[in-house]
């Protein structure tokens, strides 16, 4: 027999469509880490019953309230740890066996217009079965609120009287969504049939964001990226965007299942009333340049990121409150205000969801042992920011005369262009007193600007060379002192946010460092100040500082940050890139996009016309070995016919040269007397020539003695 209670804290079986869509995912994620807790106040500052106990999310650590199942739009090989059972590619019958297993259907159609069809199939199929039900059952549809988008102001005197979910009966679609507010209206028929039994309720959300972003993804990268001076904003941006957080929204169907409220319709937005260029602005400021650009609201149909869907959700213009959950439900908002007022929150989110996370790494080491060209290797492989010493306090002298030349003595930024005027005076002097050279205190400031700002903050960035010195360490990492716990000391707290993650410690015998600035070419040696007096003396300098007690090393050390160090003994391109392997396998896997689709193609072209260069170059080379050969083949063929004739030349002549005794004797003895013959053989023209012949020779042979 089960113990009292256990009936009660049964898990509710919940259907989620398109589990591996942003929304979807979000709303299975926060379903499943719920539990069963404590009881809550009901409406109207009634107590809760045991049969509304409060659902709140949790860390596994209680018994789950819910068990999500649901469908995929297509095969993925991500783990799904919230979600029990995915079903991929269901026809009706199997998809309705699995829907009517369930307490709970939800069903958004707020990213795909694909899903508003069988939504509604879903709906009216499980309305038909409702005969057949082992208990009640709930269908929940999560519609958006550009099924309002077209509605007449409630008062036209005041246009700021914003639309709630009491006056939903007025609603007045955007004519893209026709589909959705018939649907709605469809939902809400039949769950008046038999309301105990089969309860519908339909969840008009607000544009969601956070977790990782999918609207407002495209603004969230391209601030990120930093790539851009200026963020676009499509349209003029003054429309006011209902919002809502994702795990809010989450949090609005939990308590929905939960308190099963007598209102079936309701609208899923924060109290926020931000316009579109609020929302851009705010996302540019804590990420990008903090500036935007205006563009034709047409340009945004030419983003590949967004559907025409999403482009319509960032052009409404609605203002609307929520007035249900406020009446019905004690909501534990986690951006009640909206994203403007919780973008750290939200930036934070993004960052961790994305796996965002920025690298910062320090090289240290002796004049001429590497450290710009090892920092340049790493900025490439993990496209990080390359800080140094020289572009730093050029490029803010820069922004600061910027600054000063533009600014305007009628705007509100007085102070901060006489900030910068001051500011930029104080560098001037500073580098005119020190012979082009910074006091430490201008020049950790300049440093620490440039840490602090919003693209070393993204991506992470290597911090080449500096700092020099234990004090100069201890001043750019310092935040701030807080008093101990028992009053008698205070606590040094360090800036986390610019704190090197990684510091690698270059080293080499003075030897090899003295021979390597010798070996280089006038041009670098200009360009870094290598001249023998002074790379010796900048090279004593460094040997000194680091046999003190307090060292930037041991600085490190003290903040339980391990120095990799690494000696270089060579030049030579495997050892380089053997140094390379240690750092990567020391640093990780780089925290960032990646290349983008139009990088991979561009990679891929440079690939294939690598590919291509290179048989064009294995063909030339096979070419030129074939023409080689025949040269070869032809030369050897000559040379051997050559020397054939000088043969044929020797033994003509060595012929030539034996035939000669022989000539000289038939000359003599044998060519006289067959000359005779022959002419008597003509004189007398005997019968048989030939035997006359003979004859005479045989008779005037001139050896016969």
């Amino acid at each position: 027999m089960a113990e009292p209670g256990m009936e009660r804290l049964k898990p509710k079986k919940v259907f989620i469509n398109n589990v591996d869509s942003y929304a979807s995912k979000c709303l299975a994620k926060f379903l499943s880490d719920c539990v069963v807790g404590a009881p809550v106040d009901s409406p109207e500052g009634e107590m809760a019953t045991a049969e509304e106990e409060e659902i709140v999310p949790s860390d596994h650590s209680g018994v789950g309230a819910f068990h999500v199942v649901g469908t995929s739009s297509k095969k993925c090989d991500e783990d799904k740890p919230n979600v029990l059972e995915e079903y991929l590619h269901l026809n009706r019958d199997e998809l309705l066996s699995k829907l009517l297993d369930c307490d709970v259907v939800i069903y958004n159609i707020t990213q795909h217009a694909d899903q508003v069809e069988e939504a509604l199939w879903a709906v009216s199929a499980l309305h038909k079965e409702m005969g057949h039900f082992n208990g009640p059952k709930m269908f929940i549809l999560i519609s958006t609120v550009m099924t309002w988008a077209c509605s007449k102001p409630f008062d036209p005197e005041d246009l700021d009287l914003p639309f709630t979910d009491e006056m939903f009966w007025r609603r007045r679609a955007h004519p893209n969504f026709k589909q959705h507010i018939d649907l709605e209206k469809r939902v809400v028929k039949l769950g008046k049939t038999n309301r105990t039994l089969f309860s519908t309720y339909v969840v008009a959300s607000g544009l969601q964001y956070g977790m990782g972003e999918q609207v407002l993804h495209f603004f969230f990268k391209k601030s990120w990226l930093g790539q851009e001076h200026e963020i676009p904003l499509f349209g003029d941006g003054k429309n006011i965007i209902p919002m809502i957080h994702v795990n809010d929204l989450a949090s609005v169907i939990q308590n929905v299942i939960e308190h099963q409220p007598k209102p079936y319709y309701l609208l899923a937005v924060d109290n926020s009333k931000n316009t579109m260029e609020d929302i851009v602005k705010t996302i540019a400021s804590v990420l990008g340049p903090g500036k935007i650009q205006k563009r034709p609201f047409e340009e945004a149909f030419l983003i590949q990121d967004w559907s025409v869907m999403e482009i319509d959700s960032m052009l409404v213009n609605l203002r609307m409150e929520g007035v249900h959950l406020k009446e019905l439900f004690s909501i534990n908002w986690l951006c009640e205000f909206g994203l403007v007022e919780n973008i750290e929150l939200v930036v934070e989110e993004y960052r961790q969801t994305r796996g965002l996370r920025p690298i910062r790494l320090c090289v240290l080491g002796p004049p001429a042992v590497g450290k710009s060209t090892v920092s340049k290797q790493i900025c490439e492989h993990y496209k990080l920011h390359h800080i140094t010493l020289k572009e730093t306090i050029s490029e803010t002298i820069s922004q600061l005369e910027d600054a000063v030349k533009n600014a305007d003595p009628d705007a509100d930024n007085e102070d901060s262009a006489a900030e910068a005027q001051e500011l930029l005076n104080s560098l001037k002097d500073s580098m005119e007193q020190n012979r082009g050279l910074l006091d430490d205190q201008l020049l950790v400031k300049v440093v620490k600007d440039k840490l602090m700002s919003n693209p070393c903050r993204n991506q992470g960035f290597v911090l080449d060379g500096f700092p020099k010195t234990y004090e100069q360490a201890k001043e750019l990492f310092y935040a701030e002192e807080h008093q101990s716990e028992d009053g008698t000391s205070l606590i040094s707290i360090y800036n986390q946010r610019i704190m090197p993650e990684f510091v690698l410690c270059l080293d080499a015998s003075d030897v090899f460092l003295k021979d390597r600035v010798m070996n280089l070419p006038e041009r670098l040696v200009q360009e870094h100040n290598y001249e023998q007096e002074h790379f010796l003396r900048r090279l004593a300098v460094y040997r000194e500082n680091n046999l003190e007690d307090d060292t930037v090393v041991g600085y490190f050390d003290e903040l339980d940050i391990t120095p990799l160090c690494l000696e270089i003994t060579s030049s030579d391109e495997p050892d380089c890139l053997l140094l390379m392997q240690k750092i990567c396998d020391t640093v990780g896997q780089p925290r960032n996009y990646g290349p983008s689709s139009q990088e991979v193609e561009e990679e891929e072209k440079r690939k294939a016309e690598e590919r291509l260069r290179r048989e064009a170059q294995q063909n030339a080379e096979e070419e030129r070995k074939e023409a080689e050969e025949a040269r070869h083949r032809a030369a050897r063929w000559e040379e051997w016919t050559k020397g054939l004739e000088e043969v044929r030349q020797q033994e003509e002549a060595l012929l030539e040269a034996q035939s000669v005794p022989m000539r000289n004797y038939l000359m003599e003895h044998v060519m006289p007397t067959l000359t005779q013959g022959l002419i008597e053989c003509c004189t007398a023209q005997p019968q048989d020539p030939v035997d006359f012949l003979a004859e005479h020779l045989l008779k005037n042979n001139p050896l016969n003695y």
